[in-house]
């Protein structure tokens, strides 16, 4: 909140300044041409059309870190992070059946975002791949949530995507056009 006051004491300081030097601006006195105000056009930035990404369906459901849901190592996943005892759901971490994944012939790696939708309004949304799944499943993606979530459950036909952030590079060609 402080930021934004801060912000809005700046915004009108610049205001002020940019007023009073327009004000002492001086006009010839042979010129009886009325002035007036221009404004610098800013352009708006060219919008930027959503690209269609190859959606895959897959069966979803959740686990929790424990021993008898995942490995020995409940509090750590197979890319080696550390989940939060506490609340692990707040990671939004998720698991993908080993057919997806890159080591075993699949498109996705460790640290993908991907976006999931056909859950739920709380459970749709983007999550970073950081566990894999034991091999007896198949097209499956499996969700990280404590027991304090108190969610449970089996969906079918559940979209994922792939999350393709935009580079810094194209970011920038963006803006100059």
């Amino acid at each position: 909140m402080i930021r934004y006051k801060i912000l809005a004491a700046v915004f009108s300081v610049i205001v002020a300044v940019a007023e009073e030097f327009s004000l002492l601006k001086l006009e010839p006195a042979s010129s009886n041409i009325e002035s007036e105000e221009k404004w610098l056009a800013i352009p708006e930035p060219p919008r930027a059309t959503p690209i269609p990404l190859p959606t895959l369906k897959v069966s979803a459901s959740v686990y929790h870190p424990e021993p008898h849901q995942t490995d020995s190592t409940p509090f750590i996943t197979a890319d080696g992070s550390r989940i939060n005892r506490r609340d692990p759901g707040k990671h939004r971490w998720l698991a993908v059946s080993r057919n997806l994944h890159a080591r075993w012939g699949g498109d996705l790696e460790f640290g993908d975002s991907l976006w999931v939708s056909g859950i739920s309004d709380d459970l749709d949304g983007l999550y970073i791949v950081r566990d894999v799944m034991n091999r007896r499943f198949r097209n499956q993606v499996d969700i990280l949530v404590g027991r304090k979530d108190k969610v449970m459950g089996f969906w079918k036909n559940v979209g994922i995507a792939k999350f393709e952030q935009p580079t810094q590079r194209s970011a920038a060609v963006a803006v100059t056009n």
